[in-house]
């Protein structure tokens, strides 16, 4: 396994201006990689980024509440583990498994945002459990408690009276609440024992 590929699409998209929640979205994608070669953003709200493995269900998650923060929008991701058999000058022209995986799983998403596909069929079942409990918070983020989140994913070595100064206007008390409420506890434990599965498949 060499790859990761997100492919996903915005959720109500039609209702909301896109300068509204897209600089939101390339901002997270240039930090991972470079536009065409490593992500697309085409037919006006569908997106794909390829990323090292270890990376992907974070950037998920990020993607997730970047997006949350503008209401009503929301998103669905596929995450697809594989190999790459051709790595082009655009992403839309690269293939192997990982693409292959995350297109397939893409085309499965209905009532669920956000799920995995590799070539280990007992990982992806462990996974997409795991995945279906977080995402019974996560689906229902406010915009305040998207921004929270993911603040607290991208700065994971700040303390949560830290996070409320960098947001400037919460407490560290109401930080906590909204954490606990958003799941992002839960969250953290998923992301770290990915982390560990990752090394046995």
């Amino acid at each position: 396994m060499t790859i990761a590929v997100l492919t996903g699409d915005i959720i109500n998209s039609r209702r909301a201006e896109p300068e509204v929640w897209l600089d939101d979205l390339k901002q997270i994608f240039n930090r991972f990689g470079k536009q065409s070669k490593d992500w697309e953003i085409y037919r006006g709200d569908s997106f794909q980024i390829s990323l090292p493995p270890q990376m992907a269900l974070e950037v998920a998650f990020l993607i997730k509440a970047a997006i949350k923060k503008h209401k009503p929008l929301d998103v669905r991701i596929s995450i697809g583990l594989g190999n790459i058999d051709y790595k082009s000058e655009k992403i839309s022209e690269s293939n192997g498994s990982a693409f292959v995986n995350s297109g397939e799983q893409f085309e499965k998403l209905k009532k669920n945002t956000l799920a995995i596909k590799s070539d280990h069929s007992g990982f992806d079942r462990k996974f997409n459990i795991m995945l279906n409990l977080i995402m019974f918070f996560a689906d229902k983020w406010s915009p305040s408690t998207a921004q929270v989140i993911q603040t607290s994913l991208e700065n994971k070595d700040l303390k949560q009276s830290e996070i409320a100064r960098k947001l400037n206007k919460k407490s560290q008390s109401q930080i906590s609440e909204i954490l606990k409420r958003g799941g992002y506890e839960h969250l953290v434990e998923v992301l770290n024992y990915y982390q560990s599965e990752l090394k046995s498949i």
